[in-house]
C-alpha cells in the first residue's frame, strides 16, 4: 500500500520537482517569441495549440509541422524518420483532424537522409497518410530532418475551448517501452498495424461532439503537455494520479517526463465523458477520467489522500506564448 502523498514510490514533492525540472517543461519558454510575428490571441487560426486552423470554403484544415532533434536524427535517422510523422499526425489528430497528407524537408549527407526517409515511409504507412513532396539537399555535416502535415477537421479540439467544470480525459496506449536512451515511450512494434485508426478517433470524438480541446502528449510529458493545454486560459486542474493510466513495469518519473507514441488529454462536458471514454475503449484504447478543470489558475496533484501544486498560472508559465 502507498503512504500518504507517495504514488510508484515517489512522494508528491517529488513528482513535482522533477516534472518542474525536466527540460521538455522548462525548455519551452523560447516559444514565447512566436508572440512577435503572430497575434496570440486567437490559438485556433494562429499560433495554434498543437496545430492552427485555415479556414477553406466552410472547411477546417489543420497545419503543423515539427523540427527533430539533432541528436536524436544523429543516434537513431530511421526513429527519426518515423518520429517526424508520428509527432505531425498526432499534432493533427489533437485538433480534431485527420491527416491527408505530409511534406518534408531534408538537409545531410545521404547515408544519413536515406535512413531518415525509409522511416518516414514506413510511418506514412502505418499512419495512412500520404508523403506528398518536400525538399532534399545532399550535403555532408550535421543532418536537419523537420516534417509539415495538412489534415482536416470536421469538428475542431482547442485550447481555446477549455472551461471551467470540464472533466480531463486522458487517452493512451499502454502496451509498449520506454527507451533507453531517449525518453521515448514507444508502441510501435505492437500499434503499427493499428495506428491509422487509433489517431482518427480524436476526429470521431470531435465530430460527435463528446470533446471540446485535446492536447497530444509530447516532449513535455504528459503533465507539461497538460500544462500547456490549460496555459492559453491559465485555468487550474484537479489531477488524481491514482487514477492515472501508467504502463506495467514503468517507473512512474520517467513515465510523467516521456514522449508517448500514443497518448492525449482531452476536455470535455461532465455528460459527454462516459461516451468519450466509451469511443476509446471501443477502439481497445485506454482512456481514463482523471480530474476537472477548475477556475482557480493552479494545477494540483493528488494521491493518496494528499495534494500538491504543481504550477500556478498566477506567477509561472510553460510556453510564455500567452502572456
Amino acid at each position: 500500500m502507498e503512504t500518504p502523498g507517495h504514488i510508484g514510490g515517489y512522494s508528491l514533492e517529488q513528482i513535482v520537482e522533477t516534472v518542474r525540472a525536466y527540460a521538455g517543461v522548462s525548455g519551452k519558454g523560447p516559444i514565447a517569441a512566436v508572440g512577435t510575428m503572430i497575434d496570440t490571441s486567437d490559438p485556433v487560426h494562429g499560433p495554434g495549440d498543437d496545430g492552427a486552423v485555415v479556414d477553406v470554403n466552410g472547411s477546417a484544415v489543420v497545419v503543423c509541422g515539427e523540427a527533430l532533434s539533432p541528436p536524436f536524427v544523429q543516434a537513431d535517422p530511421y526513429g527519426a524518420g518515423i518520429a517526424a510523422i508520428l509527432a505531425n499526425v498526432n499534432d493533427v489528430a489533437a485538433m480534431g483532424g485527420i491527416p491527408l497528407g505530409i511534406v518534408n524537408t531534408l538537409v545531410g549527407p545521404s547515408e544519413v537522409t536515406s535512413q531518415v526517409m525509409a522511416g518516414m515511409v514506413d510511418a506514412a504507412r502505418w499512419y495512412e497518410v500520404a508523403i506528398v513532396g518536400g525538399h532534399l539537399t545532399e550535403r555532408p555535416g550535421e543532418t536537419s530532418v523537420s516534417a509539415f502535415a495538412v489534415g482536416q477537421a470536421p469538428g475542431v479540439l482547442s485550447m481555446a475551448n477549455v472551461a471551467a467544470g470540464q472533466r480531463v480525459l486522458f487517452a493512451c496506449f499502454l502496451d509498449g517501452e520506454m527507451r533507453a536512451d531517449f525518453p521515448f515511450f514507444t508502441s510501435i512494434p505492437q500499434q503499427e498495424h493499428r495506428f491509422g485508426a487509433d489517431v482518427r478517433v480524436l476526429s470521431q470524438v470531435a465530430e460527435a461532439g463528446l470533446a471540446v480541446s485535446a492536447k497530444d502528449v509530447s516532449m513535455a510529458g504528459p503533465l507539461g503537455s497538460l500544462a500547456m493545454l490549460l496555459e492559453f486560459r491559465k485555468l487550474g486542474a484537479e489531477i488524481d494520479l491514482d487514477q492515472l493510466p501508467v504502463p506495467d513495469d514503468t517507473d512512474l518519473l520517467k513515465w510523467l517526463v516521456c514522449f508517448p507514441s500514443y497518448a492525449f488529454w482531452l476536455t470535455c462536458e461532465p455528460e459527454t465523458a462516459s461516451d468519450c471514454i466509451a469511443a476509446f475503449e471501443a477502439a481497445d484504447l485506454v482512456c481514463a477520467d482523471v480530474g476537472s478543470v477548475n477556475p482557480g489558475g493552479v494545477i494540483d496533484l493528488a494521491a493518496g489522500g494528499e495534494s500538491a501544486p504543481l504550477l500556478d498560472f498566477a506567477t509561472d508559465s510553460i510556453t510564455g506564448l500567452w502572456a
